[in-house]
């Protein structure tokens, strides 16, 4: 049986990969997500990894659409490595900014089918975890 704990790996996984620029899980092809997120009109991109579509303020480019679309290819793939259905998810989705605060960061939103959520932010382009404040 896989655990909430589980399923929070693979979604900060599949976003810090993008994060990280490389494209690793489709093939190597590069793309800069908190770049792209620096010129939009709200400094935000917004990431739906079941649909494979990409949201938040305009302009994005085409390159990062495209690559969006291969990163829901690469959700499913990791899942099946792990032995979980993808149709576990209800949602999966990152926001990619940056600010004077954190630099670049996102924050990885998660809810399965049975109604559990969470939201875990990350800062850096690997996704390393804020701890709220009392944690260590």
């Amino acid at each position: 049986m896989t655990t909430f704990g589980e399923l929070k790996s693979i979604g900060h996984n599949i976003a810090a990969s993008l994060a990280s620029g490389v494209g690793a899980p489709i093939g190597y092809v590069s793309t800069d997500v908190f770049d792209e997120a620096l010129h939009s009109k709200t400094g935000r991109i917004e990431v739906d990894f079941l649909r494979g579509m990409v949201s938040g303020a305009r302009p994005f480019s085409f390159r990062l659409k495209h690559v969006v679309k291969l990163y829901r290819g690469a959700f499913a793939a990791l899942c099946r490595r792990h032995g979980v259905s993808p149709a576990t998810f209800r949602t999966l989705r990152a926001v990619y900014g940056v600010d004077a605060v954190h630099g670049p960061h996102f924050s990885v939103t998660l809810e399965t089918l049975a109604g559990r959520r969470s939201v875990d932010p990350y800062v850096g382009a690997f996704g390393r975890r804020i701890l709220k404040r009392g944690r260590r």
